[in-house]
């Protein structure tokens, strides 16, 4: 668990771009062994919603939002001797921000999650052009493909990509999830086959434990 104080202190750190600060924070609590979810829902993911409302309410400005997110996601590195030690169990999945999309960091988390209980994930980041996603399908054949939307007006490129994945890719699980869900759209991405909207970390391992089942 995290505590208030500790979160206090990490966001006002993390504010201030003070990455020494925050880098100490996170040391101890790998060092007390804190489960690798509960780190990044409890410190990376609350501060991070936190700072992006900060930022939406121009309380502070987008060059601090941006530092902000750089440092949280060099400070998720120092997770990875953690993550990376699992052992391996043979299921892939492959994670991708939709194009236009430029927030990474909750499909890294996604990736880390996967990785964290043994699958292979791909994660292949910000802004993937369709036919890249398409190409990195095709040669990794995964069990699950990942998809992350922050912005609500980019729905419909989501959609279109659901509508061809469905149709070169068809069987192959989909799971959906990001920000963008605030603004509505579970409905619309969820009547397709095989898709499945996941608002939290949280949903995501119910979903792996599920898909990791002999």
């Amino acid at each position: 668990m995290i505590e208030e104080k500790t979160y206090r202190k990490y966001l006002e750190a993390l504010i201030k771009g003070d990455k020494a600060t925050c880098s100490v924070i996170i040391k101890e609590k790998l060092d007390a062994n804190i489960n690798i979810k509960e780190l990044y829902t409890g410190l990376f993911q609350r501060s991070l919603y936190k700072i992006g409302e900060l930022w939406e309410s121009n309380r502070i400005s987008v060059a601090t939002e941006h530092l902000a997110t750089s440092i949280t996601e060099s400070l998720m590195h120092m997770t990875y001797p953690i993550i990376f030690e699992s052992e391996h169990i043979g299921k892939k999945a492959v994670i991708s921000c939709v194009a236009s999309e430029f927030h990474q960091i909750g499909g890294k988390m996604v990736a880390d999650i996967f990785e964290l209980h043994g699958w292979d994930g791909y994660f292949i980041g910000a802004n993937t052009p369709e036919y890249e996603l398409y190409r990195m399908i095709h040669d990794k054949k995964p069990d699950v493909l990942a998809l992350s939307l922050s912005l609500y007006f980019n729905l419909p490129k989501l959609l279109h990509l659901l509508e061809q994945i469905n149709e070169w890719f068809p069987g192959l699980d989909i799971i959906v999830g990001g920000q963008a869900f605030r603004w509505g759209g579970r409905e619309e991405v969820e009547k397709y086959e095989k898709v499945n909207y996941l608002s939290s970390l949280d949903e995501l391992e119910e979903f792996i434990a599920n898909n990791t089942k002999p």
